[in-house]
This record gives structure tokens, sequence and C-alpha cells, in this order.
């Protein structure tokens, strides 16, 4: 078994400014740790219980599967909050038939990222 001992999710933008504009100012992420110099440098971002780190350039965009899953306390309020701050907001929050509520938007360079709300009475805070 490989012991992990820490991870990070690892974005190459097609433009970074533009991204560390989305993920330091947009969605309002605490940055982690900066690394390097010039347009290119890394940003790496607290993500919960994990790290996004934003750094070098692509040519193309991440692949289309690409997607961030992203756990909030209030979806509705994070909806308001995304919306008023310019996020490409792909759809409202919606409870889903297995009952959390998931609201979508996009990052500059159209990966998708689910914000999402595991309600009091989701089956995910109960303890057997």
């Amino acid at each position: 078994m490989v012991h992990v001992l820490g991870s990070r999710i690892l974005l190459t933008p097609t433009d970074p400014e533009r991204s560390r504009a989305f993920y330091g100012e947009t969605l309002g992420l605490a940055v982690y740790r900066e690394f390097g110099t010039g347009p290119e440098r890394g940003t790496v971002y607290f993500l919960g219980g994990g790290f996004l780190e934003v750094s070098g350039r692509a040519d193309e965009p991440p692949a289309p599967g690409t997607r961030l899953w992203l756990q909030v306390a209030d979806v509705a309020a994070a909806y308001e909050e995304l919306r008023d701050r310019g996020a490409e907001v792909l759809r409202a929050p919606l409870r889903e038939p297995w009952g959390l509520i998931e609201m979508w938007i996009a990052d500059p360079d159209g990966v998708h990222i689910a914000v999402v709300e595991v309600p009091a009475d989701h089956p995910l805070r109960s303890r057997p």
C-alpha cells in the first residue's frame, strides 16, 4: 500500500492570471503558498481538506472530464456570493435525487466545479 502523506489537485490554465483571479478573488480561496516568479508562477490554495495548485501555462484547456467538488455549509449563500462576484453559474442550486444540494459553476478554462451542501438530514451526516 502506498502511504500518502498529502495531496493536491494540479491545474495548468491557459491564462494563469485570469485563473488566479478566479480562484483567489471570485471563489475567495485562501492562499497556502506561492512559488516562482512572473505570470506563470504557482499559487497553491487551501481547498478544505486538500489543496488546489494553479501553475504554469497550457496551450489547451484541461481535459473536458476535469471537475472539482467543493463542499460548503450554505450553497444558497455561496450561489448569491459567487453570482455577485461574476462567476459563470452553469446551474443554480438544486436538491439532487441523491439528497445533496448542488450548484455548478465554471472556471475561466471551462473546468466544471460542483459547489455542494450536505443537508442535515442526509445519510452522509448520520452515524450508524
